[in-house]
């Protein structure tokens, strides 16, 4: 036991070095002089921020939408986990794959998605207005609730397929049978059988889909419009519009006490999903789709599915390789239909700027970034992950586990001013280093690798470490001919986790990233910030390359993914 404690701390003394480097440094640095700067003292902008009415409506309208948005997030989600935990059928590994390409998607490209379909010149309103000969648009969605809570179930519909359904396709399902044969009906079944056994789960894919909401940043500020605010968005408005530091700093510490909160309690629930009671072999738990009834609610299922996780970025596509009549001072116009000059455009410097970055120059930099991410998120969390494996209980475990999901409720801006601010200075002068951007996607990228890997590791039976130890393998070789290789699969699960992660990573390296060095998601955003329809072309053309990159990555995941092991 001894030597298992000492090897923990073993592994955790990487991971949280580079926590305590690049996280609570930064972060420590940036409320520092934040709240430095209170002319009134250290505790009058927390007294000003708790007596003020806007505060207090940002906060409640925070903690409103996010779980309005968790409601029906689980409303559509728990019939497809349902569905993917119960039934083999055709097209399930893709339908599981496309279902998490827009969770790994930039803020940007979906609100662009939403745009050109619900747009006032989306497709749905073109089509609208041609039908029935209307002037105007008849659909209003930008810049309200329902884009706001549309956004957020199109982003974390994936959480409760893939967390609430691998547990449940485990459950054994003779539990339900045994209480139909006692006269139970399947509603009681559900109610009295099914439903307590899963509610350590569904609460925990709820916790985590709250905690994504409730630190919306890119969907509230772009889809909701000025009306709308959450804790994120006032802290950017309050740094970069007012530069109200202490009141952007009071609020950053509110939402990373309410996110170290959540995520505290989501480790503690995500522990009992992981050792749950009676697990089965998906094969004993699965059957194919035999009957109509079956056949008809699994079509259902899927088509809700695909129509909400698909429609926008397939409409994006659609712009992407659509003109309106396009109009170029240089090169004249393109006529209304079917064109891949958006396309074309993206390698041409039209400007012949020496300063110019083609858009397509961006691909290749985000490659680069992502591939520098997996490397030093794999690094950083396999230890994590090993560590956790072993005894996930130990108080050591059990303190650290929360912390290592920070860096997703922590405020983007916030976290970016701390780097600029304590990374400028020897022996950590960062401003001007390549690995700047990696260290940051890593931070994003750590708390999914850990989720991947540790499950993995814990499927690893104590018996074959013994065994090995038994006949004289150190703790070195035991981990190099009996760990890695069984994991090897959920090693590349969590790379092209990290990998697609990066690609589409758009908060902090908007305040990061040099010019000369733009990723696709800061491209996207200048081309969108800049009038003419031939710009938005070219957005939505790298948008749509972006997702591509998506897509085949949720697809490796898929392939690469052990049926029977993991947390996403």
């Amino acid at each position: 036991m001894k030597n298992n404690r000492s090897l923990s701390i073993f592994f955790w003394i990487v991971p949280l070095a580079f926590l305590g480097i690049f996280y609570f440094y930064p972060l420590g640095s940036i409320l520092k002089l934040s709240l430095a700067r209170s002319e009134a003292g250290l505790l009058t902008p927390f007294i000003e921020a708790f007596t003020s009415a806007s505060v207090r409506r940002v906060v409640g309208f925070t903690f409103w939408q996010a779980l309005l948005s968790t409601l029906l997030t689980l409303l559509l989600g728990l019939p497809g986990a349902y569905l993917f935990a119960r039934y083999n059928f055709r097209g399930k590994s893709i339908l599981r794959a496309i279902s998490g390409v827009p969770f790994v998607m930039p803020t940007l490209v979906v609100a662009a998605g939403f745009s050109a379909l619900l747009g006032p010149n989306g497709w749905v309103n073109i089509g609208l207005m041609k039908i029935f000969n209307l002037a105007d648009p008849p659909i209003e969605f930008l810049h309200t609730l329902v884009a706001i809570l549309a956004a957020h179930v199109f982003y974390n519909t994936t959480i409760v397929l893939r967390m609430v359904g691998d547990f449940w396709s485990h459950l054994d399902p003779r539990l339900g049978k045994a209480a139909l044969v006692l006269g139970a009906n399947r509603w009681s079944v559900f109610k009295e059988v099914s439903l307590p056994l899963l509610a350590p789960v569904i609460l925990a894919a709820g916790l985590l889909v709250f905690i994504f909401d409730f630190t919306s940043f890119g969907v509230i500020l772009i889809l909701g419009g000025p009306h709308f605010a959450t804790l994120e968005v006032e802290i950017f408005y309050q740094t970069i519009s007012l530069f109200n530091l202490p009141l952007a700093a009071v609020l950053s510490v509110l939402q990373l006490g309410c996110t170290l909160l959540m995520t505290i309690l989501y480790t503690r629930l995500s522990t009992r999903v992981t050792q749950p009671l009676n697990l089965q072999a998906k094969r004993h738990t699965q059957s194919k789709l035999s009957t109509w009834r079956q056949k008809i609610i699994a079509t259902g299922i899927s088509v809700l599915l695909l129509i909400i996780l698909t429609t926008p970025l397939l409409a994006l596509a659609g712009r992407s390789v659509t003109s309106l009549g396009v109009i170029n001072s240089r090169e004249g116009s393109l006529a209304p239909g079917l064109t891949l000059a958006f396309y074309q455009e993206l390698g041409i410097n039209r400007q012949e700027s020496l300063f110019y970055v083609p858009p397509i120059t961006a691909i290749g930099i985000s490659l680069a970034y992502a591939g520098a991410t997996v490397l030093l998120a794999l690094s950083m969390g396999l230890p994590a992950a090993w560590a956790l494996a072993r005894d996930r209980k130990s108080p050591l475990n059990r303190i650290l586990d929360p912390l290592i999901m920070l860096p997703l409720g922590t405020s983007a801006v916030t976290l970016g001013l701390g780097f600029i601010i304590a990374l400028a200075h020897p022996p950590l002068d960062l401003r001007t280093s390549p690995l700047l951007i990696p260290i940051a996607h890593t931070l994003v990228a750590f708390p999914f690798v850990v989720r991947s890997l540790t499950p993995a590791l814990q499927s690893i039976q104590p018996r074959l470490r013994h065994a090995a130890a038994v006949l004289g393998a150190s703790p070195r070789q035991v981990i190099r001919h009996i760990d890695l290789p069984i994991i090897g699969r959920s090693l590349l699960v969590a790379a092209t986790f990290a990998f697609t992660i990066s690609l589409g990573e758009f908060g902090a390296t908007s305040l990061l990233s040099r010019p000369e060095y733009p990723t696709v998601p800061v491209v996207i955003y200048r081309l969108l910030s800049r009038p003419g329809a031939l710009n938005y072309g070219q957005a939505l053309a790298l948008s749509t390359i972006l997702m591509i990159f998506a897509t085949v990555g949720m697809l490796a995941i898929e392939r690469f993914r052990i049926a029977d092991v993991g947390e996403f």
